[in-house]
């Protein structure tokens, strides 16, 4: 009588990691939420720092989460330029090594202020998104980027070749 083979062990699977959060003076919570339900049945497991989340509160989660992809802040209030002030100084430092995604209202009023984006950018900011379907794919793109980076820092240049 033949026995039927066991099934082999599941191979432990990384998730890829994302600290979330809203911005320190916003405590609308409901995006939040979904984007973290959307981003769990993804596959991410999400540390959600919630609502009204300092800069000092994304340092100290990407310290105990250093392989997290990046750091997502959303604002819906519109404050967030203050709320991101000590941004700059996290990321000199070597406090935030990951790319920060920020997206929601991010300017106060109903005129939007041509430079908001450029403010954010300044302040740290390496991508704007101005609506959370744009997040899987982005997330997708810097995880292709970074795996680029790293196997060029073992493996010497890596080269790509664009059509002209």
């Amino acid at each position: 009588m033949r026995s039927i083979p066991s099934p082999r062990p599941a191979q432990p699977t990384v998730r890829r990691k994302v600290i979330l959060g809203v911005a320190a003076s916003d405590s609308h919570a409901v995006a939040n939420h979904l984007i973290a339900i959307s981003l769990r049945e993804l596959g991410f497991n999400v540390i959600n720092l919630g609502t009204c989340t300092p800069i000092e509160e994304f340092i100290e989660a990407y310290q105990v989460h250093p392989e997290a992809e990046a750091i997502i802040i959303g604002s819906l209030n519109g404050h967030i330029h203050e709320d991101l002030r000590g941004l700059t100084a996290a990321k000199e430092s070597g406090s935030i090594r990951c790319p920060v995604v920020v997206g929601g209202n991010l300017s106060v009023g109903s005129h939007k202020d041509g430079t908001a984006h450029d403010r954010l950018y300044t302040l740290g900011v390496d991508h704007i998104l101005n609506d959370p379907a744009e997040l899987p794919p982005l997330l997708d793109k810097l995880r292709v980027g970074r795996q680029s980076h790293q196997h060029t820092a073992n493996n010497g240049p890596a080269y790509v070749w664009a059509a002209s």
